[in-house]
């Protein structure tokens, strides 16, 4: 789950990370009283989970409260189109508007988990900014990992030489390497997957803040921070995600027309390959999980199909706790829900497996079995053309 920045930043401050004074705003009027109380000139940020705001044109620079009310009116209830968001973009319901900081350095400093390393890991790099993709792409040299022990944390020497390596004058390493160990904690404490600093900057007479903040969580811990959940913007998420996140049900909508209901995550990667392999395209990945219910089967297959995208709907499932029959069951109940005539392409194996093919048999759906991935795979080159 992702946090907007004015979140983010909220959580910063409760871990004495500096941060630009401001206020969040849901309409223009409020924005220009907020630039007001910074004395006239401030930043407006759009606040979108997305990145590239600034080419997009939701981050505008005013020089008086009346510009700053003028710029919130040009973003907000608009869709911010950037680099990350696709051609749709993301709608804007609140602004930050921010003072304006007398920047010196701009740096760049994140924590995230190395998988390969099998533990979370510190990033910095002297260019940060708006293209540090580009810069780990073409200098990978300029990006500085620091590994972290999870048994012991992290330790005051590694943020020393970080704040080294990024040539930082001797009065900030202190400050840099305090921030840069609260920003650990803010990554354990919270569970979360990133969190990026994207300029850290130094400014003024030598003080460092972090003047833009992503702090994305992970959805498996959010049952222990039920104060972090209430700050989901399901406006944020695609629409279908965020109705299978009401049902329980693991959902990431993808840009192709074959539907994938399938049990387990595993199994549900090597459907998505098997599409490819035949010439296919993916239109979700998605686990309906091991114990689902009729209803819950119902449920997912209903989000396929009101996916417009989709024209076929491919089904593997390997019968476990997830019997064949419930799964069989709950897949006319969503087919006939949505008044869907889709072709149905079916492999089932395990339990009940005889069962659940017999009632799929005895539906009025358009439905095709195979009895393995490699038979799926020559249906789905038929299918697909």
């Amino acid at each position: 789950m992702k946090l907007h920045e004015y979140q983010a930043k909220a959580i910063f401050a409760r871990y004495g990370i500096p941060v630009p004074k401001g206020g969040v705003a849901a309409t223009p009027a409020e924005a220009g009283e907020i630039a007001r109380s910074l004395g006239g000139r401030a930043v407006v940020k759009a606040q979108v989970h997305a990145g590239g705001r600034g080419k997009g044109g939701g981050i505008v620079v005013s020089n008086t409260p009346e510009e700053a009310e003028r710029a919130a009116g040009s973003i907000l209830g608009k869709r911010l189109v950037t680099t990350q968001t696709g051609p749709e973009g993301v709608p804007v319901g609140k602004v930050l508007v921010e003072e304006v900081a007398a920047i010196s350095r701009e740096l760049y400093l994140a924590m995230t988990v190395d998988r390969a390393a099998q533990g979370p890991v510190m990033i910095a790099s002297e260019s940060g900014g708006m293209n540090i993709e580009q810069v780990a792409a073409q200098e990978p040299e300029k990006i500085l990992t620091e590994h972290i022990d999870p048994l012991i944390g992290f330790q005051p020497f590694q943020g020393r030489r970080l704040s080294y390596a990024l040539h930082l004058e001797p009065e900030l390493v202190r400050p840099a390497s305090e921030l840069m160990g609260a920003l650990y904690r803010i990554f354990t404490e919270n569970d979360c997957s990133l969190v990026e600093i994207n300029p850290m900057a130094v400014i003024g007479q030598g003080q460092i803040v972090a003047l833009d903040a992503k702090l994305n969580l992970d959805d498996d811990a959010l049952s222990r921070h039920p104060e972090l959940r209430e700050m989901r913007d399901p406006d944020q998420e695609e629409p279908l995600e965020a109705l299978a996140e009401e049902y329980s049900i693991s959902y990431v909508k993808l840009d192709g027309n074959v539907a994938c209901l399938v049990n387990g995550a595993g199994l549900a990667m090597a459907t998505m390959d098997v599409i490819k392999v035949a010439g296919g395209h993916p239109a979700n990945f998605l686990d309906v999980g091991g114990g689902a219910t009729e209803e819950k089967v119902a449920q997912a297959v209903k989000l396929m199909l009101s996916d417009p995208q989709v024209k076929w709907v491919l089904v593997n499932i390997f019968g476990g706790i997830l019997r064949c029959d419930i799964a069989a069951r709950g897949i006319i109940d969503g087919y006939r829900s949505e008044g869907a005539a889709l072709p149905l392409l079916v492999r089932m194996r395990g339990t009940n497996v005889d069962e659940g093919r017999q009632i799929l048999a005895d539906s009025d759906l358009d439905v095709t079995f195979a009895d393995s991935l490699t038979e799926l795979a020559e249906i789905m080159k038929v299918a697909v053309g």
